[in-house]
Order: structure tokens, then C-alpha cells, then sequence
């Protein structure tokens, strides 16, 4: 596997893969003072022609830099998922998706492409998460939640079930959601009240 982004997010990965037997053979990063992580080489910037039959993840957990990257890339994507992680036979991860440690997906939930279920996260049956969302760690979705491209699931939140938040929101950490939400939304607190609507 290929990384590109050579970050703490980029360990979390190694990690995941390597529990999985698998290993990382180099990582591409924009930063020249970067040159390895965790003995693993970091090569400098993306080149399509190394490697080129390599499946790749984008190490990189800010969503909207992750998708931009992505886009630029002509590696197929890989995914990995955490051996401590429960995920129901029934449930679809996209491509360039990881599920790291203790994360439970449970019956039916839908992972899109780019998508980062953090540590111990919680997806119960039948969420929908579309391509580029991050739930962080801890955060839970209840039931059949719906969650829009871009979005981030602060650590520690809980989102109540049948509910839709919209794309590129933010869920501030240890809020408890409601209600839906619009697109572009932030929202903190208990229950979670919006305090911003970012224009697109």
C-alpha cells in the first residue's frame, strides 16, 4: 500500500495495516523535510509512475484537503479495516475508506469513498455516510442517520436517529444532535444549536 500524507493520521494507518499483515511501501508528502515515518520512506511528492500498480489511501484528515487531494491522483485507492473493528458482513465501505481501531458498523450502514471511521466510533444500521465524511473518535450515529459529503462528527458526539446532516458540516466535538441539519452547518452543544452557516 501507498500513502500520501505523511501525518499522525498516516501512523493511525500503518498501524491498521499492519495488524492486517499488510504493510506500507512508501509515502509521498509535499514537505522535502519529511524523508521517513516509522522507517517507512517518505519519497517526496506524487508520482504517478511509481509503483503504479500500488493501491493507494490519502492519509489525510482534513476532508476537504483529503478530497482535494484525491482528486489529483491516478493510483486506485485501497481501504483498510482494523481486525478489533466490528463491522456487519452486510455493510459497504467504499474505496479509499479506513475503519480504525474498536469502531463498530453495525447491519446495513453505507460507507462512502474517502470516508475516516475513527477510533471507537460508533455507525449503527443503516447510516448512510457519503464520500469524504470524518466521524471521529468516540462519535456515534444512531440509527439510520444520513450524513452529507465533507462532513465532520466531532470526537465524543452523538447524532439521534433518522436524522440528516447536511453536507460539509461541522458536529463540534461532545455535542449531542437533534435535529437535522442543513448544509455547511456548525454546530456545538447539548442539544447542538447551529452557530454558523458557512456560505458555499
Amino acid at each position: 500500500m501507498l500513502l500520501y500524507g505523511a501525518s499522525g493520521h498516516a501512523k493511525v494507518i500503518i498501524t491498521c495495516l499492519r495488524a492486517q499483515r499488510g504493510f506500507v511501501t512508501a509515502i509521498f508528502d509535499d514537505d522535502p523535510a519529511k524523508t521517513a515515518l516509522w522507517q517507512v520512506p517518505v519519497i517526496g511528492t506524487y508520482d504517478p509512475t511509481h509503483l503504479p500498480t500500488e493501491e493507494l489511501i490519502v492519509a489525510i484528515g482534513d476532508n476537504a484537503i483529503r478530497r482535494r487531494i484525491a482528486g489529483q491522483l491516478r493510483h486506485a485507492f485501497g481501504q483498510t479495516i482494523h481486525p478489533s473493528a466490528l463491522v456487519d458482513a452486510s455493510v459497504q465501505v467504499g474505496e479509499g475508506s479506513v475503519v480504525l481501531q474498536g469502531a463498530i458498523l453495525q447491519a446495513d450502514a453505507r460507507v462512502g469513498r474517502h470516508v475516516i471511521i475513527n477510533t471507537g466510533a460508533h455507525v449503527d444500521h443503516d447510516c448512510r455516510l457519503d464520500d469524504f465524511v470524518h466521524v471521529a473518535p468516540g462519535a456515534t450515529l444512531c440509527g439510520n442517520v444520513q450524513v452529507g459529503e465533507g462532513t465532520l462528527v466531532g470526537a465524543g458526539s452523538v447524532v439521534a436517529p433518522n436524522l440528516r446532516i447536511g453536507r460539509e458540516c461541522v458536529v463540534a466535538a461532545g455535542s449531542v444532535v437533534t435535529t437535522s441539519l442543513p448544509d455547511y452547518a456548525t454546530v456545538r452543544g447539548n442539544p447542538a444549536r447551529i452557530v454558523k452557516i458557512r456560505q458555499p
